[in-house]
């Protein structure tokens, strides 16, 4: 702790990390501020003690006035409270099936389409339909968290998965993490959750490309070479031209063929490469946007992606470093991923067709996993192969 010229003990950054360090090599007690208490007991393997001054610390040594015990912290990793529900989305029906699918299987996913379509509307109810944080999950979230001093005493631990959506302006620093004295950015604090950049600038999203692929971040300063995780699920928005209404059925486009070509440079080839479903926001009927009923509720599409992400789990338990679908490689693939001949002669077509990438082959597999994970099935069928594919056209539209 940080001990100041009065004798009180001022919380640190960093308790959690520090506790799980100490429990490793074999501490059987640590004592921090009682402001970092509540966030070290979520270390079962050590006691923590909480000190409000450096006089409780003597008592307690030289005095027989022993300082209680903290309490574990219990997560609660079921509360799950989002202000957006899918079912206040009305229309939308192939968005909300790519958002599930990029959900349960940890995808990446790129919404394209006109103003006021719906893309931030859809991608602020992602958090909604997450999977549960694991434990292992929530102790390096909320170490990262703690690290940056996002932590209070009411919110010791991170128990729902972190959905981070930055201003479009925000810095190469404040996006990758930086400082004098380096501390985790935007990618970062999304450990374990979901990034959001909504009509980002090409700088911007350049910046994700490494971290996407190592799933972490390496920042390199005079005060040393610090390495923060970042296991993101990106979920991006943009409009396809400057105007908004390039492609619309109903509103003509005003802008010109260089000013759209201009506007979707924004994204290079190698980063669109690295979203695994680019799907379109269609304008909603006014049917639809005039009926009284619901759609399905963000419970009951969350209730099958926590089932697909069981079963994913419960593949991977053996396999350091995978949680879900999306992080396989190639070599993974090839395990835990095989396809029937049937399924190889369709996903054959596929790569002819779309004339498909190296990394855009394998992200075709791991989306027709996930697909089939949440139909519970054991094999990859055709028809999974070509649903995933069918997330992959955009490029021809927009891009070629």
């Amino acid at each position: 702790g940080e001990l100041s010229l009065s004798g009180e003990i001022k919380p640190v950054r960093g308790a959690l990390p520090m506790a799980i360090k100490a429990s490793k090599l074999g501490y059987k007690k640590i004592f921090v501020p009682a402001e970092n208490a509540a966030e070290a007991s979520a270390v079962s393997t050590i006691e923590v003690y909480g000190i409000k001054n450096m006089q409780m610390l003597i008592n307690h040594f030289y005095y027989n006035r022993a300082i209680p015990l903290t309490t574990p912290h219990i997560p609660d990793f079921d509360n799950i409270q989002c202000s957006s529900d899918f079912k206040y989305i009305k229309g939308q029906e192939g968005a909300k099936r790519a958002a599930e699918i990029a959900a349960a299987g940890g995808h990446n996913i790129l919404l394209i389409g006109a103003p006021g379509s719906g893309k931030t509307l859809l991608a602020s109810a992602l958090p909604s339909i997450m999977p549960r944080l694991t434990f292992e999950e929530a102790i390096e979230t909320t170490s990262i968290y703690s690290v940056a001093g996002l932590l209070t005493p009411e919110m010791p631990m991170i128990t729902v998965r972190p959905f981070r959506s930055p201003h479009h302006s925000v810095s190469q620093a404040g996006l990758a993490g930086g400082g004098s004295n380096p501390r985790p950015g935007e990618i970062s604090l999304a450990h374990n959750g979901i990034l959001f950049l909504d009509e980002f600038a090409r700088n911007t999203l350049e910046i994700l490309r490494q971290p996407l692929e190592t799933g972490s971040v390496t920042i390199s300063r005079a005060a040393g070479t610090f390495t923060y995780p970042s296991r993101i699920m990106l979920a991006a928005a943009m409009n396809p031209c400057p105007c908004g209404y390039y492609g619309h059925p109903n509103n003509k486009c005003s802008c010109t063929e260089a000013a759209v070509k201009n506007y979707l440079s924004r994204i290079s080839g190698p980063m669109l490469d690295r979203f695994d479903i680019q799907v379109e926001t269609s304008p909603v009927e006014y049917s639809d946007l005039s009926s009284t009923k619901l759609a399905e509720p963000s419970e009951e599409v969350r209730k099958r992606v926590q089932r697909a992400r069981d079963i994913q789990t419960e593949r991977y338990k053996d396999t350091p470093g995978i949680n879900c679908n999306a992080q396989l490689t190639a070599a993974e693939i090839n395990r835990f991923c095989p396809l029937s001949e049937k399924s190889e002669t369709q996903l054959s077509v596929v790569f002819q067709y779309n004339g498909l990438s190296t990394r855009a082959y394998h992200k075709v597999i791991k989306m027709a996993r996930t697909i089939a994970d949440l139909e519970g099935a054991v094999d990859i069928e055709p028809i999974h192969i070509l649903e995933a594919a069918s997330y992959r056209t955009l490029e021809r539209k927009y891009w070629q």
